[in-house]
């Protein structure tokens, strides 16, 4: 397939305002990719690269190269060539990427030239959603999306399952099954402002602690122990006291849904950072984990000794999970059979208070008749906490004044929108130490697509977890609203830009 196809799709799609016309789009596009090529092409329409990273900054692109007459450009050799430029390190690196980046430029065209400096640079925002691409691809193939978005959810990629289906029709999709050992994207969370609005929404429910950790998926085979994140990388080797406690579970193949926290010797958790640096740290595990053990805390199980339980309840789940893990390694939970009785508010309001007091950051509330959705953000899971926070995207950043002069400050801040672009919401540079102005100032470099006299436009990569005291109407912003007293807690790199919070979730906050 040549990139002019893909570039050309890109451009009809970000035009088309009908979602059809989106997906009749995408649909002919899929129906022309060769299977093997599939993955790629969907990586690129998501407005991403497949190596993620290729070292070439914003300083790179700004040199303009007279572009080719016709098209000749494939997709493989489009891809061979950003393999090659990633793979270039050490002295005189910049250099040599520069030379790459100049001759994949001189051999495209007009247009194909515009979409690779979007696809590099961060600003590929065409509205080809992974949503809007399962449909085209089900309709290139002719089956229910349905059927697609499912074996998405248990394939965990949207390029894995195009390619199965693209090469060998419909019946590829029943090869994508919940499997030990082949990681599910994670069921996540809409947002509630109290305990009390959750238990009106849900009904029956569970009410849980909402730790303070890093999202662990555990999967088992007998002695074959596997861990996953939420972005479904394997960190296995980093966690062995994960894996310990797996083996001794009264089961021979299970996957778990759960966190990994530290804890202090009073039970209390440690800062969330720490937990972050433990888990991300691949050297001397033994002496890290010496230093600073991490908990298991499990709260779901999908799948026992070759049963999947996706479609079982919450409570059918749970009563599976505590027959296997033993309560020390089980999150805390309250159940609210009739959450209109008066009792069973105070005692959930009592359960959330000590939450709380122990440390952790809320409660997760789940309808007790709510199946395992995994890779969706299900209105039947609610989170709570007592002050309001959102994972937003870094939009841009501005250079600081006085102490903080040479360091990028002010982060200009955005939720995500129904078509993939960002909404910025607002900006602050409030709630930041000295150690993370040096950490986002260099980052941010990193990820710049652009410069200006007063700072950097940058990938919509970087997901930071924001504190704010409520949400207050605005002209100066698309939305419509801007934050009151926004301030930085952290930054979530566990987190990718399509987890962060949506526009729709920031609405919910308004008076």
């Amino acid at each position: 397939m040549l990139l002019a196809d893909v570039a050309r799709t890109s451009r009809e799609v970000a035009e088309a305002s009908a979602r059809s016309r989106k997906v009749a789009l995408l649909a002919r596009l899929f129906r022309t990719t060769e299977p093997a090529q599939a993955p790629i092409v969907i990586t690129y329409l998501a407005g991403r690269l497949p190596q993620r990273r290729i070292g070439v900054g914003w300083s790179t692109l700004a040199e303009r190269v007279p572009p080719a007459v016709e098209p000749r450009l494939a997709v493989a050799e489009v891809h061979a060539a950003f393999d090659r430029i990633a793979a270039v390190t050490g002295k005189g690196a910049q250099t040599e990427r520069r030379r790459q980046v100049r001759e994949l430029m001189a051999a495209a065209t007009g247009e194909e030239q515009r979409f690779l400096l979007a696809l590099i640079g961060g600003e590929l925002r065409q509205g080809a959603l992974d949503a809007l691409a399962v449909e085209g691809l089900a309709a290139a193939a002719d089956v229910p999306a349905q059927e697609v978005r499912r074996a998405v959810m248990l394939g965990g990629s949207l390029g894995a399952v195009a390619e199965a289906l693209l090469a060998e029709g419909p019946d590829a999709l029943a090869d994508f099954q919940l499997e030990v050992g082949r990681p599910v994207l994670p069921m996540l969370a809409h947002t509630a402002k109290s305990v009390d609005e959750a238990l009106d929404r849900l009904g029956p429910c569970a009410i849980e602690e909402k730790l303070d950790g890093i999202r662990i998926q555990v999967h088992r085979d007998g002695e074959t122990v596997r861990i996953y994140t939420r972005t479904l990388d394997e960190i296995t080797p980093r966690l062995p006291e994960v894996v310990t406690a797996a083996r001794e579970l009264a089961a021979e193949r299970l996957v778990l849904d759960g966190e990994v926290i530290a804890l202090g010797a009073d039970g209390r958790p440690k800062p969330f950072q720490e937990t972050a640096g433990r888990v991300g740290s691949r050297l001397d595990v033994a002496g890290a984990q010496a230093s600073l053990p991490l908990s298991p805390v499990f709260f779901d199980l999908l799948s026992v000794d070759g049963r999947d339980l996706l479609a079982h309840t919450t409570a059918q789940r749970h009563a599976e999970l505590a027959r296997l893990v033993p309560e020390p390694l089980r999150v805390r939970r309250l159940v609210a059979s009739d959450p209109q009785d008066p009792q069973t508010r105070a005692a959930a309001g009592e359960f959330t208070a000590a939450t709380l007091a122990r440390g952790h950051e809320g409660v997760l509330v789940k309808a007790l008749d709510a199946p395992y959705s995994a890779g969706r953000r299900g209105a039947s899971w609610l989170k709570v906490k007592p002050v309001h926070t959102l994972d937003l995207v870094v939009l841009a950043a501005e250079w600081g004044h006085g102490r903080r002069t040479g360091t990028l400050s002010n982060l200009h801040l955005g939720a995500r929108q129904p078509d993939g672009t960002f909404a910025m919401l607002g900006k602050t540079f409030k709630g930041l130490t000295d150690a993370m102005l040096g950490w986002q100032t260099e980052r941010l470099r990193e990820l710049a697509v652009r410069t200006e006299p007063w700072g950097v436009v940058v990938r919509p990569e970087l997901v930071v977890e924001i504190a704010f005291d409520g949400v207050q109407r605005s002209t100066r912003y698309p939305a419509g609203v801007t934050l009151r007293f926004a301030r930085v807690l952290r930054y979530r790199e566990d987190k990718t830009a399509a987890e962060a919070d949506a526009v729709e979730d920031v609405l919910g906050f308004r008076p």
